[in-house]
């Protein structure tokens, strides 16, 4: 056999584990999709990988120590495939590269999340020097504080479609860093600080996600309603304003944005929100806490007042909105009446759900230096519960509220629940889907609804989850080329 028949080169084999953000979710995908190019393939086999990637968070305590536990599990690797190869990259790994590789020293690589798109390249390198690479941003001072310097100039928003949350849904990075500096947070010492990208580079990431068949895109950004651009002929695009141009684009159907900043909802925001059909009318605004002392000594920057005001233009300015937020419990100096008033804010913002976190300290900030962590842990346990219950009381009132209703949902594919013991009714199997104001909704519906708009109605509700069924009409319906019902007003879709 001559060279030009010989077989091709079996391709390299690629594990990688996400844990954090949505800006990790989408740095994955890009991962992927920059090393398919260079012979690789995904495998959800550790045991079977060339290579192990982790891409880390260092938001919390928690995510840092489940990686370092997996880097002492996966050592036996390199005894049974010495050419293997592991990598940490992300957050973790800008923040802590030489301590990395003294707890874990078979690491290859450690990469940055401003330095993901050299990870072909460093594997490369490791590979032929037998010896681990770094590669992090570079940092400089401002004022008293280190800042990460990363640019969009290396951004490469080459994508991987496999690595998406479904085939119909991405995530489009709008802006990376943060300059808030809370002083619970590390992310400004990891992503650097806040830069938006060009309106033109992100409407064509989003054209282009279309043309895969996309139908729902969501901008993410530390702080996404931060987002602001200055072009070269003195024009500003505000978040806003990007809404607005992407609603535009054929093919997409929803819009969303996340996470937001109180300080920047401002009202050319909501009113997008309220006057778009595509854009999604939920926000995810965090509070941290209710108390004015708390976000002082957090360095929200903003007041339990203007929170209350934000929340009270959000309802006067869009209908049937949805909200969730976030809380840290237990953060330096809570005292019991700091926490009641998280409560009581809880109570009167009735958000769709909360994410609720026990506080950490995070060495590298300013309040691990500051502030001693001075609240028992069985405290923080019980004020998390506590908040958690209440929320929990909320997320079934709101839910159940629905009962009865016609909602139109984006269905994103089978539902888990369909082997979790939740019984059917007939072989047609569970869907689930999202609304427009972001819930859970599953009903049973033909797989060929997958990645469709689909009409349906609630008939039950638990705090998390609607339980519908879809809207049937007596005729088949007629559908157009984006798998809508032919027919004014919302889209029908019938099983």
């Amino acid at each position: 056999m001559d060279e030009s028949q010989a077989a091709p080169s079996p391709r390299k084999k690629l594990y990688i584990e996400t844990v954090g953000c949505q800006m990790n979710v989408l740095d994955s995908e890009l991962v992927v999709a920059r090393l398919r190019e260079d012979g690789y393939e995904l495998t959800d086999r550790i045991s079977e990988a060339d290579t192990v990637l982790f891409n880390t968070c260092s938001v919390r305590q928690l995510p840092e120590d489940k990686v370092y536990s997996a880097l002492g599990r996966i050592k036996h690797l390199k005894q049974t495939k010495p050419d293997a190869q592991i990598g940490v990259l992300g957050c973790m790994a800008q923040k802590d590269q030489a301590e990395i590789l003294k707890r874990a020293p078979h690491v290859d690589v450690v990469i940055g999340p401003g330095q993901i798109a050299r990870v072909a390249e460093l594997l490369k390198q490791a590979r032929e020097e037998r010896t681990p690479q770094v590669a992090v941003s570079l940092a400089r001072n401002a004022g008293s504080r280190l800042t990460v310097v990363d640019s969009f100039e290396s951004y490469d928003p080459l994508r991987e479609p496999s690595m998406r949350p479904s085939p119909f849904q991405a995530f489009v990075r709008v802006m990376m860093g943060c300059d808030k500096f809370c002083t619970f947070c590390i992310v400004p010492s990891v992503r650097g600080p806040e830069q938006s990208r060009s309106p033109e580079s992100i409407l064509a990431e989003c054209r282009m996600l279309a043309s895969q068949g996309v139908r729902e895109i969501t901008f993410i950004g530390q702080t996404v309603n931060s987002y602001k651009y200055r072009s070269g002929d003195g024009r500003n695009t505000r978040l806003s304003d990007l809404l607005s141009a992407a609603h535009e684009i054929e093919g997409v159907d929803r819009l969303k944005f996340l996470t937001n900043y109180p300080n920047d909802m401002t009202d050319d925001l909501l009113q997008a929100v309220r006057d778009l059909p595509k854009v999604s009318r939920y926000l995810h605004v965090p509070v941290q806490s209710g108390c004015d002392d708390v976000l002082r000594r957090m360095k929200r920057n903003y007041s339990v007042a203007l929170y209350d005001e934000m929340m009270a233009r959000i309802r006067e300015t869009i209908p049937g909105h949805s909200i969730s937020s976030d809380f840290i419990v237990g953060f330096c100096g809570e005292t019991e009446e700091s926490f009641q008033k998280s409560l009581r804010l809880l109570e009167r913002s009735r958000f769709k759900n909360s994410f609720i976190f026990k506080y950490s300290t995070r060495p590298g900030t300013k309040a691990d230096s500051l502030y001693p962590d001075d609240i028992p842990e069985e405290v923080k346990k019980r004020r998390n519960n506590d908040l958690l219950a209440v929320q929990t009381i909320i997320s079934q009132e709101l839910n159940r509220e629905f009962i009865g209703q016609e909602v139109e949902v984006l269905v994103e594919g089978p539902s888990e629940r369909a082997t979790r013991g939740l019984p059917e009714r007939g072989p047609i199997p569970l869907l689930v889907g999202r609304t427009q104001c972001d819930r859970i909704a599953v009903f049973q519906g033909a797989e060929r609804l997958i990645g469709k708009l689909v009409k349906v109605r609630v008939v039950d509700a638990t705090q998390v989850t609607l339980f519908a069924e879809p809207v049937i009409f007596e005729e088949p319906q007629a559908l157009d080329q984006h798998g809508r019902v032919k027919l004014p007003g919302l889209p029908i879709i019938t099983v």
